[in-house]
């Protein structure tokens, strides 16, 4: 099979909105009901098929991911007298990500610190949004140098970042170069803000 992303029409780092979203329009544009008595009746099953097949190969693939992901961790999320986020770091490790972000969500900006920068870091990158995860452990190192912890996991996503231990390659967002009115921060703040599924403030690397 080709290659999903492109049979799709999106973008590899595209969201699994995003992702929904092209194969609802592509299927309601090729459903069989739609060429009954046609000529072009078989290339639209045709189409159909393969629309359907790279649907089921991307949900497929990054339900794997996420899975590698919660596995390999090496982070502890108990809890520990030094924490300010017990409830958070229990509701990571029993998977409920979900409700983890709805309660960083809630917290105001002025009283963001180093942990909370981390556990952020920690649910995007569960979420599968490996580039802001390492902007927040960055933030989370900034805030609180001599903390292993951190450290540990700013040093992992640096090795995935550049593509070690079957992680991602990073690659410049291609609307940068067409923009000069904005950097990257800006794009991902401006994707936030439409989109509360991310939650919080991202970090501005500038």
């Amino acid at each position: 099979m080709n290659n999903p992303y492109e049979i799709l029409g999106v973008s590899p780092y595209a969201d699994d909105q995003e992702i929904a979203k092209a194969y609802k329009e592509l299927a309601k544009k090729y459903h069989p009901d739609n060429y009954v008595d046609s000529p072009l009746a078989g290339m639209a099953t045709q189409k159909m098929q393969e629309i359907n097949q790279a649907y089921d190969t991307i949900r497929q693939q990054r339900k794997e991911n996420i899975s590698k992901r919660t596995a390999d961790y090496p982070y502890s999320y108990e809890q520990n007298s030094r924490s300010d986020y017990h409830d958070v770091r229990i509701l990571i490790k029993n998977g409920r990500i979900a409700d983890a972000d709805q309660i960083l969500s809630g917290v105001p900006l002025p009283e963001r610190n180093a942990e909370w920068y981390f556990l952020k870091g920690t649910i995007l990158y569960r979420k599968g949004w490996t580039e802001q995860a390492f902007q927040h452990f960055q933030q989370a190192v900034i805030l609180d140098p001599s903390n292993g912890e951190y450290q540990g996991a700013l040093q992992m996503m640096n090795a995935e970042r550049n593509g070690n231990y079957g992680g991602y390659q990073y690659e410049q967002n291609p609307m940068n170069s067409s923009c000069s009115a904005c950097d990257i921060c800006t794009v991902l703040c401006c994707a936030d803000t439409c989109c509360e599924c991310m939650g919080g403030d991202l970090i501005c690397c500038c």
